[in-house]
């Protein structure tokens, strides 16, 4: 089966108050919106959201001085102070984002920068050091973690460091099988250059037609695909960062002991450090057989078993991933499947891409069914395949009918998974009761390890009362339940500004104070994206 591959055609530019091509927006299906009142209780539908262009926005905080020193590095054509464009950069695409953009509550960046080169890029963050202003690397606009919100922290004004001038291949070595890419190249424009020369990355994230190779890096993305090539940090060989104080141009050989890997620091950086320019990754042939087939399980945790098989057998699958019960029945009434909704079971997808693909997918389809699964054969997982980048138009469809829906993720041990799966669901019920409103917590896993596993979750809720305030009560409780679970704050998404209250948690007080001493370094002035990644350092005076 060949898997949907979106076309290098520039992608529309996004709905500000929503995920992607506006075109592509979706109603809900018939099947889900009989559901919604008996899971979550009637809902007040909101008032219609803004259009952008009715949108009051502050005054640009940037002098005539500013203008001119940033226009002399990019051009006055690629500087813009227009309410609209720095609107349409003005932080990501989580839930909240686009909350405060429907109820008018958003801020926006004071100019858009446009630089076309490392070295423009360069010379843009060494006037925002002399000249005290704070810059947000801006790349596809898909963070859901507050990882682009236009926040001057102490500075006197922000601009969005918008890379989307700086897209293209720079180097191919088919023989060594890496490629050299801008930052600000999308995901679809990467493979259709890849692809002329018979290779992919094959890095598919839900984020994948809008999200950049740049985010990628400096997100420490995971994909779709990374049960056979792995996350997008293992593909990275090198990396070129412009910082306030220096350049960096790391990766030298395939492998090296000359120190510590300096990529692997930059690498999750988050633009905290300076801005990823070039990424240097590994890429390989473009595969000329793939074979997809969906399975049903008894249960969850048989579902469970069944990939902690597969991945500790090494069967060779590339895309593995499996659905608890509810999102199993929320995903068939989707495709108008209502008879079998309420029908209990878990569902899991597998896909086999290149050489002997048919020979992994029976070693795996023998494991599988040894834990008790049974194949579907292949038209549920053509389903998913032909919608997997999708799923973001129906949390706005819910979003317009005023359920709230958000996402999160964290990642754990096997033997821990469904420990902290039933931590993070009580929390999130818990959280939601406390406030008054019904929810419903749907769950699935989609990266294995031979270790452990991630638990990525849907919830839905109806909130009577302000959705934000509401959200950031239960957001606070889930991210203590899983620290205290023994969970990652976050397998995929990255750390930002949302999940900074437990960086310390995870990496302890010395890790802290590591990245902190390496901020200073390359960004004394702490013009760099403030206050994601790295808490605020108390002032001593």
């Amino acid at each position: 089966m060949e898997l949907p591959r979106d076309s290098a055609v520039e992608p529309p530019e996004m709905r500000w108050d929503g995920w992607g091509d506006p075109a592509r927006a979706t109603e809900l299906p018939r099947a889900v919106r009989a559901l919604l009142p008996l899971m979550l209780g009637r809902v007040r539908r909101p008032a219609p959201a803004p259009a952008i262009d009715d949108v009051e926005v502050a005054d640009s905080r940037l002098t005539g001085e500013d203008v001119d020193a940033l226009s002399g590095v990019v051009a006055p054509e690629h500087l813009h102070t227009d309410p609209v464009t720095r609107l349409r950069r003005a932080g990501g695409k989580s839930t909240p984002d686009l909350l405060r953009r429907r109820a008018r509550r958003q801020a926006a960046p004071d100019a858009v920068v446009r630089p076309a080169s490392h070295d423009q890029a360069a010379a843009v963050l060494r006037i925002a050091a002399e000249r005290n202003l704070a810059v947000v690397p801006f790349g596809g606009g898909t963070s859901v973690v507050g990882g682009v919100d236009p926040d001057a922290g102490a500075h006197r004004a922000v601009i969005a460091l918008d890379l989307a001038r700086m897209s293209g291949l720079v180097r191919f070595d088919g023989i060594s099988g890496e490629a050299v890419l801008l930052a600000g190249t999308r995901a679809p424009e990467a493979e259709r250059l890849l692809a002329e020369r018979g290779f992919e990355l094959g890095h598919y994230p839900q984020s994948f037609r809008y999200a950049t190779i740049g985010g990628f890096a400096a997100a420490r993305s995971s994909g779709q695909n990374s049960a056979g090539y792995g996350r997008f940090d293992t593909m990275v060989t090198g990396i070129r960062m412009a910082t306030p104080t220096g350049d960096l141009d790391l990766g030298r050989a395939p492998g090296s002991a000359a120190g510590p890997d300096l990529v692997r620091l930059l690498l999750g950086s988050e633009g905290a450090f300076g801005v990823i320019t070039e990424v240097r990754v590994r890429v390989h042939p473009t595969p000329a057989e793939r074979i997809v087939e969906s399975w049903t399980f008894p249960d969850f945790a048989s579902g469970a078993e069944a990939l902690r098989s597969v991945v500790q057998h090494g069967t060779g699958p590339t895309v593995i991933r499996l659905s608890d019960e509810a999102e199993t029945g929320v995903s068939l009434a989707q495709i108008g499947r209502i008879g079998k909704v309420l029908a209990k079971g878990a569902s899991a997808v597998t896909v086999f891409e290149g050489e002997d693909a048919e020979h992994r997918r029976a070693r795996t389809a023998a494991l599988m069914s040894e834990a008790g699964g049974t194949s579907g054969g292949q038209s549920a997982a053509e389903d998913w395949a032909r919608t997997r980048f999708d799923g973001p138009y129906l949390r706005d469809a819910l979003l317009d009918a005023g359920v709230f829906c958000e996402t999160l993720e964290t990642a754990t041990t096997w033997s821990n998974l469904h420990t902290l799966r039933a931590a993070v669901a009580a929390a999130l019920k818990d959280g939601f009761a406390v406030a008054g409103a019904r929810s419903f917590v749907m769950c699935h896993v989609s990266h294995v390890y031979p270790t452990g596993a991630s638990l990525y979750f849907t919830v839905l809720a109806g909130i009577k009362g302000d959705q934000l305030d509401v959200w950031d009560g239960v957001k606070h409780r889930v991210g203590d339940a899983i620290m205290a679970a023994g969970g990652t704050i976050t397998h995929h998404h990255a750390i930002g500004r949302d999940h900074a209250p437990w960086l310390a948690e995870e990496i302890g007080e010395t890790g802290i104070r590591i990245l902190r001493a390496v901020k200073r370094e390359l960004d004394p002035q702490g013009v760099m994206n403030p206050g994601v990644l790295i808490p605020v350092e108390p002032d001593h005076g």
